[in-house]
């Protein structure tokens, strides 16, 4: 394995040098500087909003500047360990195996952050807007659904980015309807964004006293979150606006006031809800932010003449699923376009998915370049 070190270190070192051409370590430091200025100004809090979004962006790019700095200084240090081993001989095989876990561990780390360089489109680094549909499948589509909007969420919290639930459509018996939830994180759109298509769930269903075996379904969308250079011009003639109370689980109200609203598109047909702010005016905001977040990936998608249906679209059921969780007869949770799998559905359902998102992140560049 010694021989072996020189080519292995100078491969990490080429991925590296790749990595840092993309994240441009120089532009980032730029960015904080500026940043920092910022939130040091006396009147940060004047306006919450903006100092919410300064303090976010501040503390995600110093993040990004420290994983690709520490990665490097990893990458160094592993060179300098094995460089050690050839001075000592008498401690050469502890050093070298100790080397060999930390390469291990490199490489698995370091694939990791390659990922990122490959998140290019155009709205990638967004903030994402994700909606869970439940599907075919009943009681237990419904309830599948809140087990995918639960996966989502602790991946986030997994990862220490911030989550903002703006709807949720309570199924009658159990689980949900419908959820739309947002992701704040730098890159949260292109990461997720291959997370949207159709999921099916087979298990023994919970809600069936015969015990039998059920096959549900449940739809992902994931749209890029507008911003304000964004231009989606929306006139008041082609709205439809819907007020209502909020409610919770079983109907149960949750709100005295008709404080929650519902935009439909007349052109288009789509529908946005939102219930989680307190009054009517902040959930119709946030409702036109999210209805023109996804006007803009309609807009963007007939610009480029794409041949496929928006995500929300995805008919969540038999023939068009893109990843399977089996939790009888067997435990498997398999994604059907890039051959992914785990053996440990619980472990997928509590948030472990990077595996899936990152393999999905490398199949779509793939496409992409097969297509070309």
């Amino acid at each position: 394995m010694a021989t072996e070190f020189p080519e292995e270190i100078q491969s990490l070192r080429t991925t590296m040098e790749n990595i840092l051409a993309v994240t441009q370590p120089d532009v980032l430091r730029t960015q904080i500087e500026e940043l920092s200025k910022k939130a040091a100004a006396p009147d940060l809090w004047d306006d919450p909003a903006s100092a919410q979004e300064v303090t976010s962006e501040l503390s995600h790019t110093q993040s990004e500047l420290e994983r690709v700095t520490k990665m490097s200084e990893r990458i160094d240090d592993l060179g300098a360990m094995v460089e050690m081993a050839g001075e000592d001989p008498e401690e050469s095989a502890e050093i070298l195996a100790e080397a060999e876990v930390d390469l291990v561990k490199l490489k698995e780390d370091l694939s990791d952050l390659e990922i990122r360089t490959l998140l290019d489109g155009e709205y990638d680094e967004r903030n994402a807007v994700v909606t869970i549909r439940s599907g075919a499948g009943g009681v237990d589509a419904a309830d599948f659904a809140e087990m995918l909007m639960r996966m989502y969420l602790r991946w986030a919290e997994r990862h220490g980015y911030s989550t903002k639930v703006l709807d949720t459509s309570y199924a009658e018996e159990a689980g949900i309807k419908s959820a739309t939830f947002e992701v704040q994180a730098p890159y949260a759109y292109g990461t997720l964004s291959v997370e949207a298509g159709t999921h099916r769930l087979v298990r023994i269903s919970p809600f069936d006293n015969q015990g039998r075996r059920q096959t549900s379904f449940a739809a992902v969308e994931v749209i890029p979150l507008i911003e304000s250079t964004d231009h989606v011009d929306v006139p008041d003639t082609d709205i439809k606006i819907d007020v209502f109370r909020s409610s919770g689980p079983g109907g149960q109200s949750v709100n005295t006031t008709d404080s929650a609203v519902r935009i439909t598109h007349l052109p288009t047909g789509i529908v946005v809800s939102m219930q989680d702010e307190k009054s009517q005016i902040q959930n119709r905001a946030a409702a036109m932010r999210v209805l023109q977040s996804r006007l803009l990936v309609l807009q963007h998608e007939q610009e480029q003449a794409k041949k496929k249906e928006l995500a929300g679209d995805v008919k969540a059921s038999w023939g068009d699923q893109m990843r399977s969780y089996v939790l009888q007869p067997y435990q498997m949770v398999k994604d059907l376009r890039t051959e992914y799998e785990s053996g440990n559905p619980q472990s997928v359902f509590d948030g472990d998915i990077d595996g899936f998102i990152n393999a999905g992140i490398r199949w779509r560049k793939n496409q992409q370049h097969a297509a070309q």
